[in-house]
């Protein structure tokens, strides 16, 4: 796992009184910040201009023959050196140059006030996504009137693609964020979305539609709008243990609209529901249909096919010092009897000390040091990674895999492993995941050698880390904030200061 850091610097935070004075204005809409709008919005191959540099080969144009870009006064503003800020708002040079460079460095919405007002209207929604509207420039349109006709057209262009690419992105997006928060939606050009959304006979739906549209999402929104309006003290509730945390799970009472894990007052949960909604915003937008789930807060795995869940296990999860990712690969194959090539930090840490003490222990557990000084577990039935390991390429080098330690799967506590998931039912994921019988499974474990399959189509596979989330039946459900990732993220989308610009930070490491 990434060895911890601290948070950036330059993060301001807002005083407690401030936050009170500033919730009470807004009557229960969420401080989330202005989105950093990274360079990544645009395609990779894709000028300033929208034409595919891919097109353009070694000697087939001239200066002569590329258009000269008109030096507009919106232009020239756009090039003034320093930071561009309008009536105390920041602004985005970088996004606003692809913007306007499709529309000749002229203002554009002079003759569309129409899909000005419908924009605006939507941006003032926000907070039906977790998004405070103040964060796209909302509390300085109602006075745009009183600027110039270049500042108002850029405070409106920005407020838009900075609203569109919190939808279609993230507020936070990858670039800012923590190095093992490595998920991320299919990469979209804000810019063009804009010119998209004019287009269209519904400019508001159109940006809407940027973000996630799928029941998860409708269902944390819905659960928002009951915190927003302190309507979900008064519906039905009960404390339910979460799936795989000890106990079994009773029914849902008819109408309930969530469940939750212990008592909380309305602020921690609409910051919760807001968390959450945001980590949504960084999943792909087109998921596929067959995928396994593994949600580490709630230590629980879930097997996808034609969207539908099929299969559902408790697993093990990182310790809160060993976290696991979240991050998406793909599962392409079963590996029986797998050996265990011990990282060399837990051999390091953990068994070298071992062994000086006793120098039987790599006998007792059957290990071995191999030609390259490294320390292998070899295969059998008390074995590390159990008989059943899950293929899955990825830069931590963590994968899902079996466990002898099976009474781990029945305490409420399965923050036990390194960052890797260990499965409680690994002969049935795999008879599924291979598409074979149980008995063809257990044919392979008892071989007692190690061997490999491939699966017949690899499965996409996603790690995430949902503290606030919808259930196969649909009901929200909360868990604790056990790996303490929800706070920083909040912090982060608290708007003091506005943040800088994403593309000028490094993503950082995550802290223990």
């Amino acid at each position: 796992m990434s060895t911890p850091a601290p948070l950036p610097q330059g993060r301001a935070i807002l005083p407690r009184g401030a936050v009170a004075t500033a919730a009470a204005a807004l009557a229960a809409i969420l401080y989330l910040p202005l989105p950093a709008i990274a360079a990544d919005s645009v395609p990779a191959g894709t000028a300033a201009s929208g034409v595919s540099t891919a097109a353009l080969q070694p000697n087939e144009t001239t200066s002569a023959d590329i258009p000269a870009v008109p030096e507009t006064e919106l232009k020239k503003r756009l090039d003034a050196s320093g930071a561009l800020a309008i009536a105390g708002e920041r602004l985005h040079p970088e996004l606003l140059r692809r913007f306007y460079a499709s529309h000749n460095y002229d203002p554009v919405w002079t003759d569309r006030q129409a899909q000005a007002e419908a924009l605006r209207n939507a941006l003032m929604r926000a907070g039906e996504h977790g998004l405070d509207p103040n964060l796209f420039h909302a509390a300085a349109l109602p006075n745009a009137g009183r600027l110039s006709a270049i500042d108002r057209d850029l405070l409106l262009s920005d407020a838009f693609l900075s609203f569109a690419d919190a939808l279609a992105r993230g507020a936070v997006p990858l670039e800012a964020r923590y190095d093992d928060e490595d998920l991320r939606p299919e990469p979209i050009d804000v810019a063009a979305e804009l010119d998209r959304a004019i287009a269209s006979p519904d400019p508001a739906a159109a940006i809407e539609r940027l973000a996630p549209q799928t029941a998860a999402y409708k269902a944390l929104q819905r659960a928002l709008l009951r915190v927003q309006h302190g309507s979900a003290a008064a519906e039905p509730q009960r404390v339910a243990s979460a799936p795989g945390h000890g106990q079994a799970a009773q029914p849902p009472r008819a109408n309930a609209g969530y469940r939750q894990t212990a008592v909380v007052n309305g602020d921690a949960r609409l910051r919760q529901i807001a968390v959450n909604l945001e980590r949504l915003r960084w999943m792909p937008r087109s998921m596929p249909a067959d995928r396994v789930v593994v949600n580490t807060a709630a230590a629980q795995l879930v097997l996808y096919r034609s969207d539908r869940p099929v299969f559902t296990t408790r697993v093990v999860v990182g310790e809160t010092d060993k976290q696991t990712p979240e991050l998406q690969t793909t599962i392409d194959g079963v590996l029986f009897n797998p050996p265990w090539n011990v990282p060399p930090s837990i051999a390091r840490n953990e068994i070298l000390p071992k062994v000086a003490a006793d120098p039987s222990y790599l006998a007792r557990h059957n290990m071995v040091y191999r030609r390259n000084g490294a320390i292998q577990q070899l295969p059998g039935p008390h074995a590390a990674l159990g008989q059943i390991k899950f293929e899955m390429p990825n830069r931590f080098d963590v994968y899902l895999h079996d466990t002898p330690m099976k009474a781990l799967f029945s305490q409420d506590n399965r923050r036990r492993s390194h960052g890797c998931v260990r499965v409680q039912n690994p002969r049935e994921l795999a008879s599924l995941l291979l598409q074979e019988p149980g008995d063809a499974i257990n044919r392979g474990v008892a071989v007692g050698y190690t061997h490999r399959k491939s699966l017949p189509s690899t499965v996409a596979v996603f790690f995430v880390y949902q503290t606030a989330f919808a259930d196969t039946d649909g009901i929200v459900e909360f868990r604790p904030d056990f790996y303490q990732r929800d706070e920083g993220i909040w912090q982060r989308l608290h708007r003091t200061s506005q943040v800088p610009m994403a593309q000028q930070e490094p993503t950082v490491e995550r802290r223990s």
